[in-house]
């Protein structure tokens, strides 16, 4: 009834088209495919919760090169007059900026080295007693930090922290059948004991492997290079950013206040490299799908312009307009199936390339079968067009052509 046989005889003698349209297919679908899935899996992630209240929070970096200050006891004076200013909610100095694509990271084990053990290794931010409230992070479990357990100084392993606070992915990670609260576990082999968990808190590395499972420290190694985290009332974060400056140097004029940025300016620097490819991919996407639908097109008018005498005369045999348009869907359907056949498998092989050589998440079903879904209906609309344009063609135009 389809009139498969007479229908694929015909694709084998002009078959050349036909096998070049099938490659098209089939490399549109395995790169569309992927690239819908890098999309959705970056726009996903931009949506992801870091833990902290971005537009609330701003950084600055301190380049002290005046020598007649002690630097932990100036950095005490900085956040004390941070913390006093109007509109500031709480302040604290911080050795790695979050969000901000470079910090600090070490693994955290169960049991010290050389002993075998889970070992995790983790991103985690030197702060002190006010860390949690300048994060605007809110504890689950546990308490915070005391201010005597805050260590200043530049010996971690021997004189550093006896304490630490986990995210609850972290202490998850590292306690999966049991709780984590008041557990031991080892950072650079010093024991600290998990004094408190917190809820979603990013890492540096928003994007990273291991962008969940932080800690914080309570440990001030200041040096003459240092960063500062301050958390201001929403509609105050501009003003205090404008004045900060000045007010760093009215109190001590031997140093350089530099990269005074919001969090969130600071997340989309880090992010502005994968939105730039992410949006390279949709356009990369577009183009192909369009030069597919345009292929389809022209294969199908070539083979119309081809067939004329062929249809004129099935039209004078009595075929209806309906045959016509069902023969060239038929025969679309045909070489799009086998496309998309092979462009599924080829999809599945570059999505297990990909992973392997960028770490990125394995490719999901369904989002072959929705490109496939998706392919097919554009297909069918680009035959649509032509097919009922040879359906009109009359039987006394087909005569005058042979």
């Amino acid at each position: 009834m389809l009139d498969i046989k007479p229908i694929f005889n015909a694709i084998r003698r002009s078959k050349i088209g036909a096998l070049l349209l099938l490659l098209q297919i089939a490399l549109t679908m395995a790169i569309v495919s992927n690239a819908a899935f890098m999309i959705n899996d970056h726009v996903s992630y931009l949506r992801e919760d870091t833990g902290f209240p971005e537009k609330e929070i701003f950084s600055l970096s301190v380049m002290t090169f005046g020598k007649d200050r002690t630097l932990s006891q100036q950095a005490e004076l900085d956040e004390t007059m941070i913390r006093n200013l109007p509109g500031v909610i709480d302040a604290s100095l911080i050795q790695a900026v979050p969000l901000s694509g470079g910090g600090s990271s070490s693994s955290v084990r169960l049991k010290p080295s050389p002993e075998q053990s889970k070992s995790i290794n983790v991103p985690y931010y030197y702060m002190d007693d006010h860390g949690l409230n300048t994060f605007g992070i809110k504890l689950i479990e546990g308490r915070n930090f005391r201010p005597e357990e805050v260590i200043v100084g530049n010996d971690f392993t021997g004189s550093g922290p006896n304490t630490i606070i986990v995210s609850h992915a972290l202490a998850k990670a590292l306690f999966p059948d049991g709780n984590a609260l008041g557990e031991t576990v080892y950072l650079k082999n010093r024991p600290l004991e998990i004094i408190g968990i917190v809820g979603t808190m990013k890492s540096p590395w928003p994007n990273g492997m291991r962008d969940k499972t932080t800690a914080i420290v309570p440990f001030m190694d200041v040096q003459s290079y240092q960063h500062i985290l301050v958390r201001t009332d929403k509609t105050e974060r501009a003003n205090v950013m404008a004045n900060i400056e000045q007010n760093m140097l009215d109190i001590y004029d031997k140093r350089v206040i530099i990269n005074v940025d919001g969090l969130d300016k600071t997340k989309e620097n880090y992010d502005a490299t994968d939105v730039l490819m992410m949006r390279m991919l949709i356009v990369l996407v577009v183009i192909l799908l369009l030069v597919t639908a345009l292929g389809i097109f022209g294969l199908t008018q070539f083979n119309i312009s081809k067939r004329t005498k062929q249809i004129g005369t099935r039209r004078a045999l009595g075929a209806r307009k309906s045959a016509i348009v069902r023969y060239f869907l038929v025969e679309n359907t045909m070489v799009c199936i086998a496309g998309l056949l092979i462009g599924g498998i080829a999809a599945v092989v570059l999505g297990n390339v990909m992973m392997k050589s960028y770490s990125i998440a394995s490719l999901e079903p369904e989002f072959i079968v929705g490109t496939a879904v998706f392919i097919f209906a554009m297909s069918i609309l680009a035959v649509i067009f032509p097919a009922m344009r040879a359906a009109n063609i009359s039987p006394s135009i087909a005569t005058r052509s042979i």
